[in-house]
Protein backbone atom coordinates (compact mmCIF):
# COMPACT_ATOMS: atom_id res chain seq x y z
CA UNK A 1 0.00 0.00 0.00
CA UNK A 2 1.80 3.16 -0.99
CA UNK A 3 2.21 5.71 1.79
CA UNK A 4 1.86 9.36 1.33
CA UNK A 5 5.06 11.00 -0.69
CA UNK A 6 7.53 13.54 1.45
CA UNK A 7 6.64 17.38 0.64
CA UNK A 8 8.93 18.07 -2.10
CA UNK A 9 10.13 14.41 -2.90
CA UNK A 10 9.00 13.36 -5.99
CA UNK A 11 6.14 11.38 -6.47
CA UNK A 12 6.27 8.23 -7.41
CA UNK A 13 4.64 7.12 -10.85
CA UNK A 14 3.99 4.82 -13.74
CA UNK A 15 4.50 6.21 -16.93
CA UNK A 16 3.13 4.16 -20.08
CA UNK A 17 3.89 6.27 -23.52
CA UNK A 18 4.40 5.78 -27.09
CA UNK A 19 3.09 6.91 -30.36
CA UNK A 20 -0.85 7.62 -31.28
CA UNK A 21 -2.31 4.61 -32.62
CA UNK A 22 -0.44 2.00 -30.29
CA UNK A 23 -2.74 1.00 -28.03
CA UNK A 24 -1.65 2.96 -24.72
CA UNK A 25 -5.64 2.97 -23.39
CA UNK A 26 -6.09 -0.48 -23.45
CA UNK A 27 -2.96 -1.16 -21.58
CA UNK A 28 -4.12 1.86 -19.21
CA UNK A 29 -6.84 -0.11 -17.92
CA UNK A 30 -5.32 -3.40 -17.96
CA UNK A 31 -2.81 -1.88 -15.55
CA UNK A 32 -5.30 -0.04 -13.11
CA UNK A 33 -6.98 -3.40 -12.40
CA UNK A 34 -3.79 -4.74 -11.91
CA UNK A 35 -2.63 -2.00 -9.64
CA UNK A 36 -5.10 -0.31 -7.65
CA UNK A 37 -3.60 2.36 -10.29
CA UNK A 38 -5.86 6.04 -11.64
CA UNK A 39 -5.19 7.57 -15.38
CA UNK A 40 -3.54 10.59 -15.27
CA UNK A 41 -3.76 12.18 -18.97
CA UNK A 42 0.20 13.65 -20.62
CA UNK A 43 -1.27 13.85 -23.84
CA UNK A 44 -1.61 17.81 -24.53
CA UNK A 45 -4.38 17.37 -27.40
CA UNK A 46 -6.49 15.13 -25.05
CA UNK A 47 -6.91 18.04 -22.53
CA UNK A 48 -9.59 19.86 -24.92
CA UNK A 49 -12.76 19.73 -23.85
CA UNK A 50 -14.37 20.37 -27.34
CA UNK A 51 -12.83 17.48 -28.84
CA UNK A 52 -13.02 14.07 -26.83
CA UNK A 53 -13.78 12.09 -30.59
CA UNK A 54 -11.37 13.36 -32.54
CA UNK A 55 -8.09 13.38 -30.36
CA UNK A 56 -9.02 9.91 -28.98
CA UNK A 57 -9.81 10.72 -25.54
CA UNK A 58 -10.94 7.33 -23.67
CA UNK A 59 -14.28 6.62 -23.80
CA UNK A 60 -16.86 7.20 -21.23
CA UNK A 61 -16.76 2.92 -20.78
CA UNK A 62 -13.77 2.97 -20.45
CA UNK A 63 -13.48 5.99 -17.85
CA UNK A 64 -16.20 3.70 -15.76
CA UNK A 65 -13.28 0.66 -15.74
CA UNK A 66 -11.08 3.30 -13.52
CA UNK A 67 -10.66 6.66 -12.15
CA UNK A 68 -9.52 9.21 -15.25
CA UNK A 69 -8.09 13.03 -14.18
CA UNK A 70 -6.99 15.62 -16.53
CA UNK A 71 -8.74 14.88 -19.56
CA UNK A 72 -10.72 17.01 -21.33
CA UNK A 73 -10.84 19.82 -19.01
CA UNK A 74 -9.88 23.12 -20.96
CA UNK A 75 -11.54 25.33 -23.21
CA UNK A 76 -10.64 25.77 -27.05
CA UNK A 77 -9.30 29.33 -26.79
CA UNK A 78 -6.74 28.29 -23.62
CA UNK A 79 -3.17 27.33 -24.70
CA UNK A 80 -1.54 25.29 -21.78
CA UNK A 81 2.45 24.68 -21.72
CA UNK A 82 4.20 21.36 -20.08
CA UNK A 83 4.98 23.37 -17.05
CA UNK A 84 1.32 24.02 -16.45
CA UNK A 85 0.52 20.37 -17.22
CA UNK A 86 3.31 19.38 -15.01
CA UNK A 87 2.30 21.16 -12.03
CA UNK A 88 -1.38 19.66 -12.29
CA UNK A 89 -0.41 16.28 -13.33
CA UNK A 90 2.20 16.04 -10.41
CA UNK A 91 -0.58 17.35 -7.55
CA UNK A 92 -3.11 15.19 -8.97
CA UNK A 93 -0.37 12.16 -9.06
CA UNK A 94 0.66 13.04 -5.03
CA UNK A 95 -3.44 13.41 -4.62
CA UNK A 96 -3.56 9.71 -5.82
CA UNK A 97 -0.78 8.21 -4.21
CA UNK A 98 -2.01 9.55 -0.65
CA UNK A 99 -5.11 7.69 -0.98
CA UNK A 100 -2.83 4.44 -1.42
CA UNK A 101 -3.45 4.01 -5.33
CA UNK A 102 -1.44 3.98 -7.96
CA UNK A 103 -1.12 7.24 -10.46
CA UNK A 104 -0.54 5.91 -13.97
CA UNK A 105 0.40 8.59 -16.77
CA UNK A 106 -1.13 7.70 -19.53
CA UNK A 107 -0.08 9.55 -23.21
CA UNK A 108 2.56 10.48 -26.41
CA UNK A 109 3.52 13.88 -25.66
CA UNK A 110 7.37 13.36 -24.92
CA UNK A 111 7.76 16.99 -23.44
CA UNK A 112 5.19 16.22 -20.61
CA UNK A 113 6.71 13.52 -19.93
CA UNK A 114 10.16 15.18 -19.34
CA UNK A 115 8.95 18.08 -17.67
CA UNK A 116 7.83 15.84 -14.56
CA UNK A 117 10.60 13.03 -14.88
CA UNK A 118 13.36 15.32 -15.50
CA UNK A 119 12.26 18.90 -14.44
CA UNK A 120 11.70 21.95 -16.84
CA UNK A 121 14.28 23.94 -18.39
CA UNK A 122 14.38 27.72 -16.30
CA UNK A 123 13.83 29.74 -19.43
CA UNK A 124 13.50 33.44 -17.93
CA UNK A 125 10.65 35.35 -18.57
CA UNK A 126 10.04 36.93 -22.38
CA UNK A 127 9.19 39.93 -23.00
CA UNK A 128 6.04 40.82 -23.62
CA UNK A 129 6.60 42.79 -27.14
CA UNK A 130 8.82 40.07 -28.28
CA UNK A 131 5.21 37.52 -28.09
CA UNK A 132 3.24 39.91 -29.48
CA UNK A 133 5.62 40.68 -32.66
CA UNK A 134 5.97 36.83 -32.95
CA UNK A 135 2.11 36.28 -32.90
CA UNK A 136 1.69 39.48 -35.38
CA UNK A 137 3.55 37.55 -37.87
CA UNK A 138 2.60 34.46 -37.39
CA UNK A 139 -1.14 35.46 -37.72
CA UNK A 140 0.08 37.22 -41.44
CA UNK A 141 2.47 34.71 -42.68
CA UNK A 142 0.69 31.55 -41.14
CA UNK A 143 2.56 28.88 -39.22
CA UNK A 144 4.60 27.49 -42.34
CA UNK A 145 6.42 30.00 -43.01
CA UNK A 146 7.27 30.47 -39.04
CA UNK A 147 8.29 26.78 -38.94
CA UNK A 148 10.70 27.15 -41.27
CA UNK A 149 12.40 29.41 -39.96
CA UNK A 150 12.38 28.18 -36.88
CA UNK A 151 13.88 24.66 -39.41
CA UNK A 152 16.58 26.77 -39.88
CA UNK A 153 17.68 28.45 -36.22
CA UNK A 154 16.27 25.52 -33.71
CA UNK A 155 16.28 22.30 -36.40
CA UNK A 156 16.69 19.68 -33.52
CA UNK A 157 13.27 20.99 -32.00
CA UNK A 158 11.91 21.98 -35.21
CA UNK A 159 12.08 18.47 -36.30
CA UNK A 160 9.76 17.61 -33.30
CA UNK A 161 6.58 19.41 -33.72
CA UNK A 162 4.29 19.83 -37.03
CA UNK A 163 4.72 22.49 -38.94
CA UNK A 164 0.99 23.96 -38.40
CA UNK A 165 1.51 23.56 -34.41
CA UNK A 166 1.34 27.70 -34.27
CA UNK A 167 1.85 27.25 -30.15
CA UNK A 168 4.64 25.42 -30.16
CA UNK A 169 5.94 27.24 -32.94
CA UNK A 170 5.18 30.66 -31.14
CA UNK A 171 6.71 29.33 -27.58
CA UNK A 172 10.62 28.55 -29.60
CA UNK A 173 10.84 31.23 -31.37
CA UNK A 174 9.90 33.79 -28.65
CA UNK A 175 12.26 31.66 -26.51
CA UNK A 176 15.14 32.10 -29.37
CA UNK A 177 14.44 35.77 -29.72
CA UNK A 178 13.91 36.34 -26.21
CA UNK A 179 17.08 35.06 -24.41
CA UNK A 180 19.75 34.56 -27.82
CA UNK A 181 19.40 30.95 -27.38
CA UNK A 182 17.45 27.71 -28.96
CA UNK A 183 14.63 26.27 -27.22
CA UNK A 184 16.23 23.03 -27.76
CA UNK A 185 19.55 24.24 -25.93
CA UNK A 186 17.23 25.30 -22.90
CA UNK A 187 15.76 21.79 -22.62
CA UNK A 188 19.15 20.44 -22.34
CA UNK A 189 20.56 22.80 -19.76
CA UNK A 190 19.91 24.53 -16.36
CA UNK A 191 16.55 22.00 -15.45
CA UNK A 192 14.59 22.05 -12.54
CA UNK A 193 13.99 19.56 -10.12
CA UNK A 194 11.78 16.59 -11.26
CA UNK A 195 8.37 16.71 -9.50
CA UNK A 196 7.61 12.53 -9.80
CA UNK A 197 10.23 9.73 -10.45
CA UNK A 198 9.21 6.19 -12.26
CA UNK A 199 10.02 3.90 -14.91
CA UNK A 200 8.89 5.40 -18.67
CA UNK A 201 7.44 2.37 -20.38
CA UNK A 202 7.33 3.07 -24.24
CA UNK A 203 5.20 1.00 -26.82
CA UNK A 204 7.60 0.58 -29.87
CA UNK A 205 6.15 -0.59 -33.33
CA UNK A 206 6.94 -0.39 -36.91
CA UNK A 207 5.51 2.73 -38.46
CA UNK A 208 3.74 -0.15 -41.11
CA UNK A 209 2.17 -1.97 -38.61
CA UNK A 210 0.89 1.62 -37.03
CA UNK A 211 -0.43 3.02 -40.47
CA UNK A 212 -2.99 0.56 -40.63
CA UNK A 213 -4.30 0.82 -37.20
CA UNK A 214 -4.13 4.50 -37.88
CA UNK A 215 -5.96 4.42 -41.06
CA UNK A 216 -9.12 2.00 -39.37
CA UNK A 217 -8.95 4.71 -36.36
CA UNK A 218 -9.46 7.37 -38.42
CA UNK A 219 -12.20 5.73 -40.21
CA UNK A 220 -13.95 5.14 -37.12
CA UNK A 221 -13.69 8.27 -35.79
CA UNK A 222 -15.51 9.65 -38.86
CA UNK A 223 -18.20 7.18 -38.67
CA UNK A 224 -18.69 7.76 -35.24
CA UNK A 225 -19.58 11.77 -35.64
CA UNK A 226 -16.20 13.44 -35.94
CA UNK A 227 -17.41 15.92 -38.65
CA UNK A 228 -20.33 16.87 -36.08
CA UNK A 229 -18.20 17.01 -33.48
CA UNK A 230 -15.79 19.56 -35.31
CA UNK A 231 -18.61 21.40 -36.57
CA UNK A 232 -19.98 21.75 -32.85
CA UNK A 233 -17.10 23.18 -31.45
CA UNK A 234 -16.71 25.98 -34.02
CA UNK A 235 -20.16 27.19 -33.08
CA UNK A 236 -18.47 27.29 -29.41
CA UNK A 237 -15.56 29.06 -30.75
CA UNK A 238 -16.52 30.78 -34.25
CA UNK A 239 -13.01 32.80 -34.48
CA UNK A 240 -11.07 29.50 -35.82
CA UNK A 241 -13.43 30.28 -38.88
CA UNK A 242 -11.32 33.95 -39.23
CA UNK A 243 -8.33 32.70 -39.25
CA UNK A 244 -7.72 33.03 -35.20
CA UNK A 245 -6.64 29.14 -34.91
CA UNK A 246 -7.61 28.77 -30.75
CA UNK A 247 -4.72 26.38 -29.39
CA UNK A 248 -7.56 23.55 -29.29
CA UNK A 249 -7.32 23.84 -33.36
CA UNK A 250 -4.10 23.60 -34.13
CA UNK A 251 -3.75 19.70 -33.16
CA UNK A 252 -3.95 17.37 -35.89
CA UNK A 253 -7.75 16.20 -36.99
CA UNK A 254 -8.76 19.44 -35.74
CA UNK A 255 -6.71 21.63 -38.14
CA UNK A 256 -7.92 18.90 -41.33
CA UNK A 257 -11.49 19.63 -40.06
CA UNK A 258 -11.16 22.68 -39.35
CA UNK A 259 -10.26 23.28 -43.30
CA UNK A 260 -12.75 20.88 -44.37
CA UNK A 261 -15.13 23.24 -42.29
CA UNK A 262 -14.67 26.43 -43.97
CA UNK A 263 -14.67 25.41 -47.06
CA UNK A 264 -11.11 25.01 -47.73
CA UNK A 265 -10.92 21.16 -48.47
CA UNK A 266 -13.27 18.50 -49.20
CA UNK A 267 -13.68 15.55 -47.30
CA UNK A 268 -12.14 13.17 -48.73
CA UNK A 269 -9.00 15.85 -49.15
CA UNK A 270 -9.38 16.36 -45.27
CA UNK A 271 -9.04 12.40 -44.16
CA UNK A 272 -6.21 11.87 -46.62
CA UNK A 273 -4.32 15.37 -45.15
CA UNK A 274 -6.08 14.56 -41.40
CA UNK A 275 -3.79 10.35 -42.10
CA UNK A 276 -1.15 11.50 -43.47
CA UNK A 277 -0.13 14.20 -40.86
CA UNK A 278 -1.23 11.58 -38.33
CA UNK A 279 1.51 9.21 -39.95
CA UNK A 280 4.50 12.19 -39.66
CA UNK A 281 3.44 12.67 -36.12
CA UNK A 282 3.76 8.82 -34.87
CA UNK A 283 7.35 8.84 -36.69
CA UNK A 284 8.24 12.39 -34.79
CA UNK A 285 6.97 10.61 -31.66
CA UNK A 286 8.66 7.20 -32.54
CA UNK A 287 11.85 9.25 -32.90
CA UNK A 288 11.61 11.49 -29.53
CA UNK A 289 11.04 8.66 -27.68
CA UNK A 290 13.88 6.37 -28.80
CA UNK A 291 16.14 8.93 -28.31
CA UNK A 292 15.69 8.90 -24.35
CA UNK A 293 17.77 6.89 -22.27
CA UNK A 294 15.52 5.88 -19.91
CA UNK A 295 12.72 4.25 -21.74
CA UNK A 296 12.59 1.26 -21.53
CA UNK A 297 10.86 -0.31 -25.15
CA UNK A 298 7.96 -2.65 -25.02
CA UNK A 299 6.65 -4.56 -28.20
CA UNK A 300 2.85 -3.21 -28.63
CA UNK A 301 1.34 -6.47 -28.79
CA UNK A 302 1.49 -8.52 -26.05
CA UNK A 303 3.16 -5.76 -23.54
CA UNK A 304 1.15 -6.46 -20.72
CA UNK A 305 2.91 -8.87 -18.76
CA UNK A 306 6.59 -7.03 -19.32
CA UNK A 307 4.53 -4.06 -18.44
CA UNK A 308 3.34 -5.64 -15.63
CA UNK A 309 6.47 -6.74 -14.08
CA UNK A 310 8.27 -3.63 -14.55
CA UNK A 311 5.95 -1.76 -13.28
CA UNK A 312 5.54 -3.99 -9.72
CA UNK A 313 9.41 -4.11 -9.52
CA UNK A 314 9.57 -0.37 -9.14
CA UNK A 315 6.55 0.05 -6.51
CA UNK A 316 8.34 -3.18 -4.64
CA UNK A 317 11.02 -0.61 -3.71
CA UNK A 318 8.87 2.37 -3.03
CA UNK A 319 8.34 2.59 0.95
CA UNK A 320 5.17 0.76 2.14
CA UNK A 321 4.23 -0.72 -1.13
Amino acid sequence: MPTAAPAGAACPVICLAGPTGAGKTALALALARELDGEIINADSRQVYADFPLITAQPSPEERAQAPHHLYGFLPAEQKISAGRWADMAAAKAREVWARGRVPLLVGGTGLYFQALLRGMAAIPAIAPEVTRRLAARLAESGPEALHAELARRDPTYAARIHPRDRQRILRALEVLEGTGKPFSWWHGHAMSAPLCAGPLFVLDASLDWLATRLGRRLDGMLEAGAVEEARAALARTPAAAQGARPPGWSGIGCAELLDHLTGLTSLPECRARWLTNTRAYAKRQLTWFRARPEAAFLPCEGAEGELLSGARRFLAGKKGA
